[in-house]
């Protein structure tokens, strides 16, 4: 491929990533806004990211074991076409039918979501595809513009909602479904490099036997855990919990979550090395950041903490690629996605569970009296609690990241 052709295709990856980036990211900023308008639960909330992980993890597992049968140049450039029509349902459903917001709130999330499963499934392997002096530089760099869509997103939406106001949501999704139409262009005449597939089933299955691929897949199930619970939830948490207001909240605390995440893959992408360490190592910071902010009774601490968790967390997804690809360099498209449904289920259940437990808390007597003694309401000692489980899958992390760190810095490549 000529340099021009590999700029065109790393552009629509780029545009692609920053799609991905207002999928993970739009409905978390609409949390209150949904709740105060439309009187949904924080279980109901968090289904939504539950849809959306979900969506995301069937895809995954779609194309884990029969990736083989589709045609991958034409599936990538489809991505964004999928995303944009996503986009517009999620924005116009609640619209034209006032009566089922939620249905319709879960059917776009539900397009829009499957877009950006296939995106996570091909788009990193596209990558990997492409000439490269250090890939595993550039797959960092991919996945740093991810993050750093993610803050233009929540400032785009918090400054929007404050201009503009809460019941202009709609469009405020609508602005964001350009940003497929432009990826959309640029797949449109590019050239998609040739990825390795398993010939049939069996090939797959054959690799869901070697036990390392089980350990790299948990290792992204706790990364994913460890990151999005906190990307998720951290907007509501920081204005219901620390008492900071909204505005003030998502922009210097959730927005500086996602620049953290972003510094964190920049300089991986720029002076990386040993991932290992990076791992362990951000994994046990990630830990002492939710406990920090758990217990912390100083708001702007706790502030502060939640965006830190940016960077701890910054390279345990993109990391535990590099390791899988490292570890298996011809399981091409399989490993991609089996790494991307072990994500997307870290990156599901545990947001989902911390609303549960929320929900649970501000309805247990015991949890209200606990509240009231420590003169907090009972979703404030809900969402500390929430916080604290959290901070159990970065722990789990550390001992994981430790052991491949250890056992396999100097080992060989698999077969």
């Amino acid at each position: 491929m000529e340099a021009a052709a590999i700029r065109r295709v790393k552009y629509a990856c780029y545009s692609t990533n920053l799609m991905m980036a207002v999928v993970g990211n739009l409905s978390p900023v609409l949390f209150l806004t949904f709740r105060s308008m439309y009187d949904l639960s924080f279980s109901l909330l968090g289904f939504l990211v539950l849809i959306n992980f979900v969506t995301q993890l069937t895809v995954d597992l779609i194309f884990s074991f029969f990736s083989h049968r589709f045609n991958i140049p034409k599936v990538i450039k489809s991505i964004p076409v999928i995303a944009f029509f996503g986009f517009c349902l999620y924005a116009l459903l609640p619209v034209l039918f006032p009566g089922s917001v939620y249905a319709g709130l879960c059917l776009g999330t539900v397009v829009f979501s499957a877009a950006s499963g296939l995106a996570e499934v091909l788009i990193s392997p596209v990558i990997a595809a492409l000439p490269a002096d250090d890939p595993d530089r550039e797959m960092s760099k991919l996945h740093s513009v991810y993050a750093w869509g993610a803050v233009s997103v929540i400032i785009i939406s918090t400054l929007f909602l404050l201009a503009a106001g809460h019941t202009r949501w709609p469009l405020l999704a609508m602005l964001f479904s350009l940003i497929p139409l432009a990826s959309a262009i640029l797949f449109a005449g590019s050239e998609i490099p040739r990825m390795e597939t398993p010939e049939k089933v069996s090939g797959a299955l054959g690799m869901m036997k070697d036990r390392g691929v089980w350990l790299c897949i948990l290792a992204i199930f706790l990364g994913g855990a460890s990151e999005c619970t906190m990307a998720q939830w951290s907007s509501s948490y920081i204005e219901r919990s620390l008492g900071i207001p909204k505005v003030f909240g998502d922009l210097f605390g959730v927005a500086l979550f996602s620049v953290m995440l972003g510094t964190g893959r920049t300089l991986y992408a720029k002076i990386g090395r040993n991932i290992g360490r990076v791992l362990t190592f951000g994994s046990l910071g990630a830990v002492a950041c939710y406990l920090v902010a758990a217990v912390s009774s100083v708001p702007a601490a706790g502030l502060v903490f939640c965006a830190l968790t940016g960077l701890c967390t910054s390279m345990l997804w993109p990391g535990s690629l590099v390791v899988a690809s490292d570890r298996y360099p011809k399981g091409g498209v399989f490993i991609y996605a089996i790494m991307a449904a072990g994500g997307d289920l870290g990156a599901s259940v545990v947001p989902q569970l911390l609303g549960m437990i929320v929900d649970a808390a501000i309805a247990s007597p015991d949890i209200c009296a606990m509240a009231a003694g420590m003169n907090l309401s009972p979703e404030q000692l809900g969402m500390k609690l929430g916080m604290l489980f959290g901070m159990l899958f970065p722990l789990a992390g550390t001992f994981v990241f430790l052991y491949i760190w250890r056992r396999w810095r100097n080992s060989k490549p698999a077969a």
